[in-house]
């Protein structure tokens, strides 16, 4: 692939990852190649390269090593058991992007799997992840699905699929978590400046850079959350393996988004706890940025006590700067942009209003947006007071109705990556058709805008189809 320099992440210890080729496939395919991203990166389509059946010219294909909490669960060795780190790109402003082969065959971390992917979590990680960046959301970007003309062996016998997928890193918290296990030090702090010097580099020369980027990264993290909450979105496996340090959303394996509003909503099927519901993402990230300071302690001083008053009191703001970050968001989904002190109950008592009504929430705040120009009866019938109440704080804002609706409009979506459509267009894939991921992937693309002809993708999942589980993929 044309484009590709050698990635700058084997200049860390040999021991941060395993040098490995990818497998060769049979027969592949492109099924699809996002064009878009490809200019932005100045990388051009090479279907031998995105199949894993060459190497990039002056490329070290490599396995990333790293451990995770799973569930709770601590695991000290898991690493990229079926992805591969091709190289690097770069945009017109000089950003470094990894770009990485996910399926592309067994590596020394497989353990007992094959290291391929089915083609479906191939195209449902490029629809989700490129829905996202459309929704404004930091994510990994998908760059290209290919079909590898080989089955692969799950529960029944799929056709086999290889994502390229582009992130400004893939250095995880559970990254942090594989040396600090190991005592690893000198390799812990390699990987951590790595991180500093990609996303923080303002950082470098700091005498506290590290607790500094700890604060960044809680920081990007907390915000994170909070553009998913208030999306509906559920990631459904927030293991620390799948915490970047970058703040980018990473790994849409059981994913999915909420439709009739519920806090407790959780589609994954390996997720038997319900331990990344919806409403527990914001306390579970703050959970994972406990297990990284924790793995970050020597580094903020050579006294574990001091060190863990001082991780203590970076974490301690998590909570707030989650509830800003997020606040701000439901404001502005609100058509509010002063703060007042009773925004947060105003929230909440939208929020229970959904819940009790069993609404839609994408939908719901779409409707609400027409409504601050005029009286929609359907919602006004559903709990009148609020209404009083929301249009008495809209008064606040001292701008037109037109103005609020233009604000609300942009912050609230039309078209989210409904799950039965998602659905649609994995089977269609998986038939040999495109078209159907093509065509949502294009309506997704411009989510805040009404489009003609696209008013199917709007609507809830039929009632058949509401009883929905998603599935790792690996």
């Amino acid at each position: 692939m044309n484009g590709l320099t050698q990635s700058s992440y084997v200049s860390l210890p040999e021991r941060c990852y395993a040098v490995q080729n990818p497998d060769p496939v049979a027969a592949p395919e492109l099924l699809w190649f996002n064009d878009g991203l490809a200019n932005e990166l100045g990388v051009t389509a090479q279907l031998d390269v995105l199949a894993g059946n060459a190497v990039p010219e002056g490329c070290t294909p490599l396995a990333q090593a790293y451990a995770g909490h799973q569930f709770g669960g601590f695991v000290p060795q898991l690493g990229d058991g079926r992805a591969l780190l091709l190289g690097e790109a770069k945009d017109a402003k000089g950003k470094h992007y990894d770009v990485q082969l996910k399926g592309s065959g067994r590596t020394p971390f497989s353990r007992n799997g094959d290291g391929r992917s089915a083609l479906g979590p191939v195209v449902r990680e490029a629809i989700l992840s490129e829905a996202m960046h459309a929704l404004d959301v930091p994510t990994t970007r998908a760059l290209a699905c290919v079909k590898t003309g080989e089955r692969v062996q799950r529960e029944t016998g799929l056709d086999g699929g290889i994502l390229t997928r582009v992130a400004s890193s893939h250095v995880r918290v559970g990254t942090c978590e594989y040396f600090a296990a190991k005592s690893d030090i000198e390799a812990l702090k390699s990987v951590v400046d790595y991180a500093i010097t990609r996303h923080d580099a303002e950082l470098l020369e700091n005498e506290n850079k590290y607790l500094l980027f700890y604060e960044s990264v809680i920081d990007r993290q907390a915000s994170l959350v909070a553009k998913w909450m208030s999306l509906g979105f559920i990631h459904g496996v927030m293991n620390t393996d799948n915490t970047t340090l970058s703040g980018e959303t990473i790994d849409y394996g059981p994913c999915a988004f909420m439709e009739a509003y519920d806090p407790a909503t959780c589609f994954s099927a390996i997720d038997a706890g319900a331990r990344y519901a919806y409403g527990n993402q914001p306390s579970i990230m703050q959970w994972n940025l406990t297990a990284l300071g924790e793995a970050l302690l020597p580094l903020f001083d050579e006294n574990v006590n001091v060190a863990a008053g001082k991780a203590g009191d970076a974490l301690s703001g998590y909570a707030e700067r989650f509830a800003e970050h997020y606040t701000t968001a439901m404001r502005a989904k609100l058509g509010l942009k002063k703060h007042d002190a009773s925004d947060r109950e105003l929230i909440g008592d939208w929020l229970s209003l959904l819940q009790r009504n069993e609404l839609d929430f994408t939908n719901s705040f779409s409707s609400l947006s027409r409504s601050a120009a005029s009286t929609d009866e359907a919602l006004n019938a559903v709990d009148a007071s609020w209404f009083v109440k929301w249009r008495a704080r809209l008064t606040q804002e001292n701008v037109s109705s037109e103005a609020i609706e233009k604000r609300m409009k942009a912050a609230n979506p039309l078209y989210i990556p409904r799950n039965h459509k998602v659905e649609e267009a994995i089977v269609a894939a998986y038939a040999g058709d495109m078209s159907v991921s093509e065509r949502l992937m294009m309506v997704l693309s411009n989510p805040y805008e009404e489009q003609r002809g696209a008013e199917d993708y709007m609507h809830p999942a039929p009632a058949n189809a509401r009883i929905y589980q998603t599935f790792c993929g690996t």
